[in-house]
């Protein structure tokens, strides 16, 4: 009886997918024997960090201004660069969140890091290898040895339809009323790299130079009876948010654009490993555990398998490689000097080059590959869908893919891309080694 519901779940999984794409809540639950999120060790930044700390190899350092924050930054180098300040009501301690006592959210390509001023706790998200995102908080109190407590009641929103139902990071833009409450009569979104503009950072604080770009940023809902009465300021290229609220007790004056930007793009594409890998892994399962002695039965469960591999590979990535990424229709400049941080992280190929190189002008990088391609939570999935993948990938970077949507790739795009990767990339196929064709 129970092999028949979980091959049942799975041909829900499967429907889901062809016709719905990677959307949903994972149906078999986070506590599956084939994924076991709340039992397997942790592998992620923060679980070492805390490791680190127990057998006395690193200490942390507590100040009256910030609490752990500077020092928790330094240790799993987050670079102060990459600030994000949000003051909409939309956490954990939402009830300390305003315009003027906003959230700062810090990040590098494995953690990200929320700070609240005379808020209790640090609050910590880290990309685990394989289980997703794995949520933490650490108490703001001088200890010798201070602890990182892992928080699954966190899940109580980041598993959700808008994680891609795993474990998972929001970047939601809502409707903000004077104090930060999200007016939710009025929608809210949730943004990566493909959401229209009009769309994107609602309740949060934007810094930089963009041009004719229109966001939601730095606005509040003047007349609660109206969504349109979002009041624009006018002097949308903040040079930095100096005068909006106390910046003298945050660690940057700036919520800079560009890091909005790279940012939202991260947790998609995060959102992303986790949900292939957690599918492939219970098509895997469901392999073992259903086999049976006919060899129709062995090539049935086989082919669900394949067909899962393919299709998740599809929407994978479309995203990976920014298919469906929002033109931009104006120069984009950051202020907190954030793209140089970034960009200067490299790896680079033999003539300098390197996927984390960022365009402005016409879209967010230079070479249309995303940079985590580079992450532990990429080789961290199945050796099955990495292949799936990279065939996918090879299918559109060397011309094969004949749709039209991918046309926006030109030759020279396509060609720097492979090369990049060929230099900077381990255990890439041999057949990517091969000439990319016209």
């Amino acid at each position: 009886m129970r092999n028949a519901v979980l091959l049942v779940a799975m041909l829900i999984i499967t429907v889901t997918i062809v016709f719905g794409g990677l959307e949903g809540l994972f149906i078999p639950g986070p506590d599956h024997p084939a994924i076991e999120y709340a039992t397997l060790p942790a592998k992620d930044p923060v679980s070492e960090l805390n490791r680190k700390i127990q057998e006395g190899k690193v200490q942390l350092k507590f100040d009256d201004d910030q609490g752990y924050l500077r020092s928790v930054l330094e240790a799993l180098d987050v670079p102060i660069e990459s600030q994000l300040v949000v003051f909409s009501k939309t956490s954990l301690q939402m009830n300390r969140i305003n315009p003027s006592n906003p959230r700062t959210l810090f990040f590098n390509d494995s953690v990200a890091i929320g700070w609240v001023r005379g808020g209790g706790i640090v609050e910590l998200a880290a990309e685990d290898p394989q289980q997703g995102v794995i949520f933490y908080t650490v108490d703001q109190k001088p200890a010798d040895k201070p602890v990182f407590v892992r928080r699954d009641d966190c899940l109580n929103c980041h598993e959700s339809y808008s994680s891609l139902g795993v474990p998972g990071m929001l970047v939601r833009s809502v409707f903000p009323a004077s104090d930060g409450t999200p007016m939710r009569q009025f929608d809210e979104y949730i943004t990566d790299h493909r959401s229209p503009f009009e769309q994107r950072w609602g309740g949060w604080y934007v810094t930089g130079k963009h041009g004719s770009v229109r966001h939601m940023g730095n606005a509040i809902v003047t007349d609660p009876e109206k969504s349109e009465s979002l009041a624009i300021n006018q002097a949308l290229d903040l040079e930095s948010l100096t005068g909006k609220f106390d910046t003298d007790a945050y660690l940057s004056p700036y919520s800079d654009i560009v890091a909005l930007m790279v940012f939202e793009h991260q947790m998609h594409m995060v959102n992303l490993f986790t949900r292939v890998g957690w599918e492939i892994r219970f098509a895997q399962y469901q392999e073992r555990i259903e086999r049976k002695p006919t060899d129709k039965a062995l090539r049935d469960n086989h082919d669900v398998t394949v067909h899962l591999l393919s299709e998740t590979a599809r929407e994978l990535v479309d995203y990976l490689l920014f298919v469906d990424e929002a033109p931009l229709v104006d120069k984009i400049r950051g202020t907190s000097g954030f793209t140089e941080k970034f960009s200067t992280r490299g790896p680079r190929d033999v003539k300098g080059r390197s996927l984390r190189q960022l365009d402005l002008e016409r879209r967010l990088m230079r070479y249309p590959c995303s940079y985590m391609i580079y992450s532990d939570a990429f080789d961290g999935l199945p050796v099955e869908a990495k292949d799936a993948i990279y065939k996918r990938m090879w299918q559109i970077l060397s011309g094969e893919e004949r749709d039209g949507k991918y046309a926006r790739f030109s030759h020279a795009d396509r060609e720097a891309t492979v090369e990049i990767l060929r230099g900077t990339k381990k255990g890439l196929p041999k057949y990517i080694e091969e000439p990319v064709t016209r």
